[in-house]
């Protein structure tokens, strides 16, 4: 079976998986719940490749392995944080704009368009688990799981460290800037783009160098689209602490916090 022909079969999944998910939410009137089943996507279509595949077994093993910690920690995270929470903003505001017609549009604005995504940045699991050479596990395999770990650590550390915040009634209308929030205002996205960037070495480790497009569009996605561009406008309106912290913080990569501006 050709590679192209295992894309297209993950393209059918993809469609049928975000297809249900959108029925589901139109019986709970909550287009939002696609957040928590992104992650999970791609498990699911990385396992499609799996078993679609004859590449070098081990490293798909690593790559699995990776990928199914990756996607199910961040479906977990999103489930328990948004539990009981109703309907995010971003998605009653297009709900609002949509008025009756929302039901329907929502099916391309937001599910087939998240799968269309997903499919295309799916790229360097089937990729990685295509190539049969080389039969072993490389010093780019090595690099790949080396950038994985670093950006698995900003995301869930991340993120654990800003839900403990939250959780501290102190904390109320304060900006996070302790522990990873630190060094990047963002730590949960560019851990996640580090992430796809591992996985993309790991492509590259089997030939699959092609798939480049797929970190580079995960991290667009996250610096102007759906991640830092939304949030800091929303924060920035919301908090005024928070144009300090951008003053001496990163937007993005992890840097050594810069001093106070004087006058």
């Amino acid at each position: 079976m050709t590679i192209l022909h295992i894309w297209g079969i993950a393209a059918l999944v993809i469609w049928a998986y975000m297809t249900a998910i959108w029925i589901a939410s139109l019986v709970k009137k909550n287009a939002s719940i696609v957040d928590i089943f992104w992650g999970l996507g791609f498990v699911i279509t990385g396992w499609v490749y799996f078993a679609l595949t004859d590449g070098f077994v081990g490293r798909k093993v690593l790559l699995m392995a990776m990928v199914t910690v990756w996607g199910l920690r961040l479906s977990g995270y999103i489930l328990w944080r948004n539990w009981g929470k109703g309907e995010d903003f971003r998605y009653r505001k297009w709900r609002e704009e949509a008025g009756a017609d929302f039901w329907w549009k929502s099916y391309f604005r937001v599910f087939l368009t998240q799968g269309v995504l997903m499919w295309l940045i799916s790229a360097p699991l089937l990729a990685a688990q295509h190539g049969a050479a080389p039969a072993r596990i490389t010093f780019l395999d090595d690099l790949g799981l080396f950038v994985w770990v670093i950006g698995f650590y900003f995301e869930a550390v991340g993120d654990l460290q800003l839900a403990r915040f939250k959780a501290d009634p102190a904390n109320r209308g304060k900006v996070m800037d302790r522990g990873v929030w630190r060094y990047t205002r963002h730590p949960n996205y560019f851990g996640d783009s580090a992430q796809w960037w591992g996985y993309y070495l790991i492509a590259l480790a089997a030939g699959g160098w092609w798939t480049v497009f797929s970190p580079i569009l995960m991290t667009l996605l996250l610096l102007r689209v759906s991640g830092v561009a939304l949030l800091e406008k929303t924060l920035v309106e919301t908090k005024p602490q928070y144009r300090e912290y951008v003053e001496r913080t990163s937007a993005f990569l992890p840097l050594p916090p810069r001093g106070k501006k004087t006058d």
